[in-house]
């Protein structure tokens, strides 16, 4: 029987000669992490959708020139996904710059926390604490940002990221001592 990793190395070769099939095995696995990763680096449901949706399609066009360097397939969607948010934070604001008046208003999406909640109240907390952290997170360094996703959200070890963000540990370990400090500074004077 195959390691997970030796699984996912074959999928990958079969991926890259055109097998959507295969791809769509590394689509379903890593769905809902890069979701979870973009969905805290932009704090709206249907950006973080359409963002997925849209480094899924880049991860796909550029698959042939995809090059294994024994790092997990996630390392290198989650550098798309970085690239991907950053050029979405450049459109918007760019975008600011033309708008009169407010911010748009926020609507609440109910996908996020559908199921983890038994009670419409309870939802509702639960909803408005992650727009708090959504929030406060978003105020954080870019390096901090990508730091405190993946290492408390999506539950990767200090290796993984110092893979996906080309830093080496030590640096990542201090990178998330600052992020734990700013986050605990901005959640306290919220």
């Amino acid at each position: 029987m195959l390691s997970s990793s030796e699984q996912e190395h074959t999928l990958i070769q079969r991926a890259v000669s055109g097998d959507t099939e295969a791809y769509g095995e590394l689509y379903h696995h890593n769905l809902d992490a890069i979701y979870r990763y973009i969905y805290y680096r932009v704090g709206l449901a249907q950006d973080a959708e359409d963002l997925t949706a849209l480094v899924f399609m880049k991860a796909w066009e550029a698959l042939g020139s995809y090059i294994d360097y024994g790092n997990p397939f996630s390392s290198w969607l989650y550098r798309i996904a970085h690239n991907v948010v950053i050029d979405h934070h450049r459109r918007e604001k760019k975008l600011e710059g033309y708008l009169t008046g407010g911010e748009p208003v926020e609507e609440i999406t109910s996908e996020i926390i559908e199921g983890q909640a038994e009670n419409t109240l309870e939802k509702i907390i639960e909803h408005e604490e992650l727009q708090i952290l959504a929030q406060a997170i978003s105020q954080l360094s870019t390096d901090q940002q990508q730091v405190v996703i993946l290492r408390f959200i999506e539950g990767l070890s200090h290796s993984e990221i110092a893979d996906i963000i080309g830093k080496n540990e030590g640096t990542c370990r201090m990178i998330q001592h600052r992020a734990l400090n700013a986050l605990q500074r901005l959640l306290n004077g919220a």
